[in-house]
């Protein structure tokens, strides 16, 4: 081994973790084809690989929930993942992606029951096609899908306060319910409609996914939750102001760019003829990401 082998091998890696366990995870993101990994190069080395292993764990639970084996072996297997999170706050971790996750647990005192709750929320997918839902468990799905995994993040961004669980819990339902108008389409062709059954049946709406993407009432029914949306995206920017400006820069930035989406949405309707098309936003959204890595 050479010199220089030894002061690589004993250079401060990002908490602490092996290298070849960092990268094992920064290329789990990086295969997930997003922009993801581009937008937390805003983030320092350990914060960055913080979110690496939040972002692989999130995209490791919800491929079991969407994958194709039969539903008993997928619930068994997010079931599993209780155990596996259990055994972390034990100090217990068997491959890459628990090493690094058990570091980050560790730096950042993240909660145990924000990762049961991300994993609950996959097993609602993966137990029952979700098929117009009431409000309660749509609320309760978007919690646990979204705002959990916003309540992780904004602590490894750099604030734990009460505030910024507020952030979380609106932004989370804002970016969710933006991602169910967009993916009308989309669901439907998996059997799956998120919309919630107290605006379906108000506008005379089918409870069927695929009728009722014809259904007259169905913009309606969008326009609806798009307000919800924008209201959950006013109230998260507003207690942002409450927050650590820095610790929020992600979040503000992750916002704006949903926000978009939104607004590109709205203008575009949920008729049936423009249900597939995706929404366009501006160029000035897409390089959000960037201008936020010459911000302080």
């Amino acid at each position: 081994m050479t010199a220089e082998d030894i002061q690589t091998h004993d250079k401060p890696t990002p908490l602490g973790c092996d290298p070849a366990d960092l990268a094992w995870v920064e290329s789990t993101v990086k295969q997930a084809g997003t922009s993801f990994a581009a937008g937390m190069r805003i983030l320092p080395p350990m914060r960055r690989y913080g979110m690496y292993a939040i972002y692989a764990f999130c995209r490791v639970v919800d491929d079991i929930a969407d994958g194709s084996a039969p539903m008993p072996e997928r619930k068994a297997a997010l079931e599993a993942w209780h155990t596996r999170i259990a055994a972390l706050y034990e100090g217990e971790a068997q491959d890459p992606l628990e090493r690094v996750l058990l570091a980050t647990i560790r730096f950042f005192s993240l909660r145990q029951v924000d990762f049961d709750a991300v994993i609950d929320g996959m097993i609602m997918d993966a137990e029952n096609t979700i098929v117009a839902p009431d409000e309660k468990t749509l609320d309760l799905y978007c919690d646990r899908v979204a705002s959990a995994v916003g309540r992780l993040s904004v602590r490894i961004f750099g604030d734990s306060s009460d505030e910024a669980d507020k952030v979380a819990l609106h932004l989370g339902r804002a970016l969710q319910l933006t991602n169910i108008l967009r993916d009308i389409a989309e669901d439907a062709a998996r059997d799956r409609l998120y919309l919630p059954s107290d605006l379906l049946n108000r506008f005379n709406v089918p409870l069927d996914p695929v009728k009722a993407l014809s259904a007259p009432g169905l913009e309606d029914v969008a326009r609806i939750l798009a307000a919800r949306a924008q209201d959950h995206f006013r109230k998260a920017f507003a207690t942002m102001r409450n927050c650590q400006p820095k610790a929020m820069l992600p979040a503000r930035i992750m916002g704006a760019s949903y926000e978009a989406i939104l607004v590109a949405l709205r203008k575009r309707g949920w008729a049936n003829n423009v249900l597939l098309a995706r929404p366009q936003t501006s160029t000035a959204t897409k390089l959000l990401w960037l201008a936020a890595s010459y911000l302080p």
